[in-house]
């Protein structure tokens, strides 16, 4: 059985295959594309899953997209004849878009040379929300185990919540356009000065630097319900039959501004580019990710009240707030919670194809645990592309480069990591990363100046290994992902300043000798030298999307002041200047 998921038109678009109930392949189209949450036909990611799997076009037993058009028709019709003066133009662009959604057998005709005929009964539309619980239940190691899948939205929901069992899953409830707390949280973000698609976690990081001194205000901007839900007091937010996200002419998506004229006369202008951010914006920052936390808690326990669980799987954009994330142990009766890789839309493709799989197909669930899906390259193929450049290398046994390279960050460098497959989702975890000494105070300033160019305020991540997690945190729970937040031990602290933000918590990824067997070396042999099991860790990029293969690694490395590449085996070093 081979089930090919897809994400197409619609931000993120990936692909990921599974062949017999095992995980082959998933990547995002972005990493081939290089333009950040792409949103066209995943043509490329979907070529290199069946090259990966060594399978052809004809071979694929179902394409699962993402995406039913036909999902909640009716709520969709009643909500636009309610508000029919401002929709055409939103009607045009749905009906283009789904358009495009329904014409999937023509796409993959034209990518793959066979007539769309072939391709027409094997396709299977997933609805996005139950597409996302999918890619956290079936992925998960839970037999049964609560759902949430809670975003902006899509197919016409915001929110999902279901309960999964075996080879199944149960929708339990969920909440319609446009009551969302991810435009609840989007438009604050858009206020607050970040108006580009996925800007969000810039408020996330700035929260801590302020107090949530706004929590009365928010009240009525957002509501909880008695029913474990949430509406929106839609008087603070542009209509949605305005438009809200659109596709640009190169795939990109575009944020229409989602407040309204009383959300900013109540809570102030829209901050211009070029203004600072003052102790209001830092203190709005705070509030608003307090609400969406109180939020998230509060349709989690109404969800385990109703199902009497301890295990939740979750996915989703807001899913991918790691620091509410954090918290869901302490202020949930749940005990066990797993986040998939992707938790964000790209992560739709893989959920499509597991609720084909498991729905449908009723094959044998197999838990995933890594998220290493993507590309890889062999020392061979980078040597020849180095060769062809013109570039001097080095080519080190294991041992001696993780030697070497742990000197070098110990001596304040700053290395580009490319080791093994490429990670599926945002977060570079060993495989695509670039890496530091988590000792050093001057560590961000060091990374901002030499690579990131990014703001003061956004925090860098710590991969630790698993085994040390309880001496350095206060919760020991594993995360593979680096998908929640937690608090470092205050005596802890002051040994691993440049990974600790301000409010004394780190966005940790918890670094297994046998998904990350490389990666776990390279931080043990630190640990050896240093007394300290954690590097510094970020994605390996430069306002792009993360590198895929050793040419973008190349290029990152000599248009920055990173100091080392390595790539596999492969060791490229910067003489100092003098």
């Amino acid at each position: 059985m081979i089930i090919i998921g897809i994400n197409a038109y619609h931000a993120d678009a990936s692909a990921a295959i599974f062949v017999d109930g095992k995980l082959m392949a998933a990547i995002e189209e972005e990493r081939f594309t290089r333009i950040k949450h792409w949103a066209g036909f995943p043509r490329l990611s979907i070529e290199f899953c069946l090259q990966e799997a060594g399978v052809g076009w004809q071979d694929v037993n179902y394409f699962a997209i993402g995406r039913d058009p036909k999902a909640k028709m009716w709520h969709k019709l009643f909500y636009l004849a309610r508000n029919f003066g401002g929709s055409i133009p939103v009607l045009k662009e749905r009906f283009s878009n789904s358009r495009k959604v329904a014409s999937t057998a023509e796409e993959l005709s034209i990518a793959s040379g066979l007539p769309a005929s072939v391709f027409k009964d094997k396709i299977k539309n997933v609805e996005h929300h139950r597409s996302h619980l999918a890619s956290a239940f079936f992925a998960s190691p839970f037999q049964k185990a609560a759902c949430l899948s809670i975003d902006g939205s899509g197919d016409f929901s915001t929110t999902m919540t279901g309960v999964g069992n075996e080879s199944h899953i149960s929708v339990l409830q969920s909440i319609n356009f446009p009551h969302s707390l991810g435009i609840f949280y989007t438009a604050f973000t858009q206020l607050l000065g970040f108006p580009h698609y996925g800007d969000e976690y810039k408020v996330m990081g700035m929260a801590p630097y302020g107090n949530p001194l706004y929590m009365e205000a928010l009240d009525d901007v957002i509501h909880v319900t008695a029913d474990g839900l949430f509406n929106l007091n839609l008087h603070y937010f542009r209509k949605g039959t305005s438009g809200v996200i659109s596709y640009n002419q190169n795939h990109v998506p575009e944020v229409a501004p989602m407040y309204s004229a009383l959300m900013i006369e109540k809570f102030g202008a829209v901050r211009a580019k070029e203004e600072p951010l003052t102790q209001y914006h830092k203190d709005l920052a705070a509030s608003v990710q307090k609400k969406t936390e109180e939020v998230i808690f509060h349709l989690l326990n109404h969800l385990h009240k109703q199902t009497g669980l301890f295990d939740v799987c979750i996915a989703g954009g807001v899913a991918q707030n790691s620091v509410a994330n954090g918290k869901i142990t302490r202020n949930t009766p749940f005990k066990n919670v797993y986040i998939p890789s992707a938790g964000h839309d790209a992560g739709i493709s893989l959920g499509a194809a597991l609720y084909v799989q498991h729905e449908m197909a009723a094959l044998e669930r197999q838990p995933i645990f890594s998220a290493y899906t993507g590309s890889k390259f062999s020392n061979e193929q980078i040597i020849k592309m180095l060769q062809e450049k013109g570039i001097a290398f080095s080519e080190l046994a294991d041992d001696t480069l993780y030697d070497v390279v742990t000197d070098c960050l110990i001596q304040g460098g700053v290395v580009g990591w490319m080791s093994g497959r490429a990670e599926f989702g945002p977060r570079a975890l060993g495989g695509r990363s670039i890496i530091a000494d988590p000792r050093r105070k001057d560590a961000k300033e060091l990374l901002n100046s030499k690579i990131k160019k990014r703001e003061s305020f956004r925090p860098f991540a710590p991969s630790v290994l698993k085994e040390y997690v309880h001496e350095y945190f206060e919760l020991d729970e594993p995360v593979p992902f680096m998908e929640k937040v937690f608090p470092i031990k205050k005596e802890m602290q002051h040994l691993i300043p440049a990974v600790t933000h301000v409010d004394g918590t780190g966005r940790l990824q918890s670094v297994d000798k046998e998904t990350s067997k490389r990666y776990y070396q390279l931080i043990d042999c630190f640990r050896k030298k240093t007394g300290i099991p954690i590097l510094l860790n970020t994605s390996f990029n430069e306002n792009e999307p993360i590198v895929n293969d050793p040419l973008h690694a190349l290029n990152c490395y000599l248009r920055t002041d990173m100091d080392m590449l390595v790539m596999e085996n492969i060791l490229l070093q910067k003489q100092k200047k003098d």
